[in-house]
């Protein structure tokens, strides 16, 4: 059976449209309450969102669904991801809830889920939920209805736990850091991590509205971190996304650090300080000299799907502990059980303040391969992979590229998006090939 509703990081659409509609969530929620009912006798499900005005709506959805199946229920409010899968496994919950579209603008919302472990959910339990969907519902009498609270100090746990995946020692006394909270679930969170931690902060993209997520701000759009850094005079400058689970960083030069470069930072202080990195997980969009440069310090490398998710299946499989994304998704499982942008941050300046070496000096080794990522538009019909012309095309750009670039053509798990991305050692063939190919893609006919 094939999911049908979810994608790679849980359901994700416009709101008003299907799925992200009221009744549908509704639906959702006692579906998954029955899956969780199969289990236990009285389950609990915490719930998290960002800061979208649509959250009100499907928060009161997720609400009425689980009670119906007699799943009690715990109000978070505005919070992380990472907070939710954290406060998941603290609390001894059954499931925990994110209504968040991460790093989409605000007309889009979704719904994912984390075990009690707070670690993502398996695609067969997924398929569970989709098979129980399908069910007449079974409504709880008023006696065995579930209950709802809010756990009106959830902010502030969260801010402890980041700051103990730190050595008890680690201070950033001294430190100018613009904090970007992208409008988005961290606006009230992370600069008082990095301010309790001792920093002067900088707050940009800390004042939401319900609209104004991900609006110019955050991990998506670094060029307001990069302003704020230079106009401040800061010594670091750090984005996250509308959910907090991604992170991109600026040093005082003004120059941008992507995820691919942080993993590798990560991982290289772990080895500067004597401990074990028998290997590290990317994706197939990893760039090439990472991968290289993981390969001249003895470290394994795998390349799993993209999504995160798909980087800690692959980690699991492997018995290791660090893996990620360049799009920011940062995997540190020995201080979380899901990628965390807080929490990555932290590891990084951990990893400067200790050597007392800029990020620049500890990326010394790894110059990036120029990659061309462009995204587009699919219209509804067609149908990429069966083209032949895209496949020719592809099959003749990888002969040009050899060994010096590679090309990776897939689609979005969560938008109706084509992403095209050719990596080459020369930034201009690299452009000249991308753009080659999204050409070809542009001219796929729409079939009936």
């Amino acid at each position: 059976m094939t999911r049908k509703f979810f994608g790679t990081d849980g359901i994700r659409g416009t709101v008003g449209q299907a799925p992200i509609t009221p009744d549908f969530v509704l639906k959702l929620a006692h579906a998954v309450g029955r899956v969780l009912k199969a289990k236990e006798a009285r389950p609990t499900v915490l719930i998290g969102k960002d800061t979208r005005i649509s959250g009100y709506m499907l928060e009161s959805a997720l609400e009425s669904g689980f009670n119906s199946a007699g799943v009690d229920v715990v109000l978070l409010g505005p919070i992380p991801t990472p907070a939710v899968a954290y406060l998941t496994r603290a609390q001894r919950a059954s499931l925990g809830v994110v209504i968040s579209a991460s790093h989409n603008a605000f007309p889009d919302n979704g719904i994912k889920f984390f075990s009690a472990q707070g670690t993502k959910l398996p695609d067969e339990w997924e398929r569970a939920v989709e098979s129980a969907m399908e069910d007449p519902p079974v409504w709880a009498d008023s006696a065995a209805l579930g209950k709802a609270r809010r756990m009106d100090d959830a902010p502030g746990r969260y801010i402890e736990f980041c700051k103990s995946t730190c050595p008890h020692a680690f201070t950033l006394k001294g430190l100018k850091i613009v904090v970007d909270g992208a409008n988005g679930a961290a606006y009230h969170i992370a600069p008082d991590v990095f301010h309790e931690l001792g920093a002067e902060v900088v707050r940009i993209g800390c004042s939401p509205d319900g609209m104004n997520i991900n609006d110019g701000v955050g991990a998506t759009h670094p060029a307001a971190l990069l302003a704020a850094v230079q106009e401040h005079g800061a010594d670091y400058g750090v984005a996250l996304d509308g959910d907090a689970d991604r992170l991109q960083m600026v040093d005082s030069t003004g120059r941008l650090f992507n995820g691919d470069e942080l993993l590798y930072l990560i991982a290289s202080d772990r080895l500067r300080k004597g401990e074990a990195v028998p290997g590290v997980v990317g994706t197939l969009m990893t760039n090439k000299a990472v991968e290289m440069a993981f390969k001249r310090r003895g470290v394994g490398f795998v390349r799993s799907a993209v999504g995160d998710r798909y980087v800690l299946e692959e980690l699991e499989n492997q018995g290791w502990i660090l893996g990620g994304e360049g799009s920011g998704h940062l995997l540190v499982l020995d201080r979380h059980t899901t990628g965390d942008g807080l929490v990555s941050a932290l590891q990084v300046l951990n990893a400067c303040m200790a050597s007392g070496k800029t990020m620049a000096q500890l990326l010394a080794d790894v110059v990036l391969f120029p990659q061309t990522l462009i995204n587009v538009r699919l219209k509804p019909g067609q149908n990429w992979k069966t083209s032949q012309k895209l496949a020719d095309a592809t099959l003749a750009v990888e002969k040009d590229l050899g060994d010096t670039g590679r090309v990776l053509i897939r689609a979005s798990g969560t938008e109706p998006l084509l992403r095209v991305m050719v990596e080459a050692q020369d930034p201009e063939q690299s452009q000249r090939f991308a753009q080659r190919l999204v050409n070809v893609v542009e001219q796929i006919e729409v079939q009936a």
